[in-house]
């Protein structure tokens, strides 16, 4: 009995002392530093800004309509197709126009035979008056009836200006060239005056249009670069401000704000943007602003549902900083909180980081 429990107790310590000696052998042997790169957090480079979301629409836009009511009996256009100015598009049925037109002509036919008469009656009437053959009121009398035929023959030739101004109606072309991007009525369908048939956006003109509400509208002025990132193609580009809406009340207690951009073959109208509107520090910026701490996406360390960045430590040790992010733009990710903007952070790193990891500055 006491054989063995000499043993145990021999092997117990001669386990204790190998794991002792492995620990030793792991303190000893620590990892050589990690080379990396530090950079400082910036705030944006005129100091403050704010970010505003919308959609890219088309410089110009127009809804083409008739004025006439009938059957559609022709639909020359499909969504998507790009059309010229001047191109015909629609035909409507124009039975009624062609009645009145007949009608116009037969007017002026009756006009212009009364006025004929009554320019021989007066000129007749001029050469007996002369002759004292006809007296003052007869004269009068022919002038009269000779002027009330011209003026007759006049309207009936307005009448028939206003059926050929309305025949323009039953063929409608294209009023600029760009491409259809919508369409509200088929071959068959009943057009009313005023009814929108098709929508036509010119290409490469683009816009953004965004939102920006009443704590920041006052600082943007017209002419104001911009930054403009497209998600959906993951690209940014400059852009200037162009309109200012100095009215919400049919924008939801936000301020419409058009920004031109450069034109390009991989935007199309209806695509989401956000634009980044930069201030200069004055004295007109509320305290309430506060500076806009951006970091770039590739030094973020993701865990999860938690977001943060390594920084280094006064022991020069790569410690995990947990942040609260915010909007994107573009390659950048802005910080709320956990890091200000003097705060240096490690933005690559030659080996693995890991909380604690002794690391070199390159």
């Amino acid at each position: 009995m006491k054989t063995y429990l000499y043993s145990g107790l021999l092997l117990s310590a001669l386990l204790l002392s190998s794991c002792s000696s492995d620990e030793k052998k792991s303190v000893q042997n620590t990892d050589a530093p990690i080379a990396v790169t530090v950079n400082k957090s910036s705030g944006n480079a005129l100091g403050l800004s704010t970010t505003a979301t919308g959609k890219l629409v088309a410089k110009n836009s127009v809804n083409v309509s008739t004025r006439m009511m009938g059957y559609i009996t022709s639909m020359r256009a499909e969504v998507g197709q790009n059309v010229r100015a001047g191109q015909g598009l629609v035909s409507i049925n124009s039975t009624d126009i062609q009645a009145k037109g007949g009608q116009a002509s037969a007017q002026i036919s009756q006009a212009q035979a009364q006025f004929n008469i009554a320019k021989k009656d007066y000129a007749r009437y001029q050469n007996l008056y002369k002759n004292q053959s006809a007296s003052q009121k007869e004269l009068d009398d022919m002038r009269a009836r000779y002027e009330m035929a011209q003026a007759g023959l006049q309207v009936a030739q307005q009448m028939k200006n206003e059926v050929n101004s309305q025949y323009r109606y039953t063929n409608i072309t294209a009023p600029i060239s760009g491409t259809i991007t919508a369409k509200f009525a088929e071959q068959g369908d009943m057009a009313s005056p005023g009814m929108p048939l098709l929508t036509i956006e010119s290409s490469g003109a683009l816009q953004a249009q965004v939102l920006v509400s009443e704590q920041y509208i006052t600082l943007i002025r017209q002419g104001m670069p911009v930054q403009v990132t497209m998600k959906s193609v993951g690209k940014t580009i400059g852009g200037t401000v162009s309109e200012i809406s100095k009215s919400a009340a049919n924008t939801g207690g936000q301020y419409m704000v058009k920004i031109n951009i450069p034109a390009s073959g991989d935007l199309l109208p209806g695509m989401f943007v956000n634009v980044q509107f930069p201030f200069k520090n004055s004295g007109k910026i509320n305290q309430d602003f506060q500076e806009t701490v951006m970091i770039p996406k590739s030094a973020v360390v993701q865990n999860g549902q938690l977001t943060g960045v390594y920084v280094v430590s006064s022991q020069n040790t790569a410690v995990l900083r947990w942040l609260k992010t915010g909007k994107t733009a573009g390659d950048q990710v802005e910080v709320v909180s956990g890091l200000n903007s003097k705060e240096p952070y490690i933005v690559s790193a030659f080996g693995k980081l890991y909380n604690g990891a002794k690391v070199t500055l390159k």
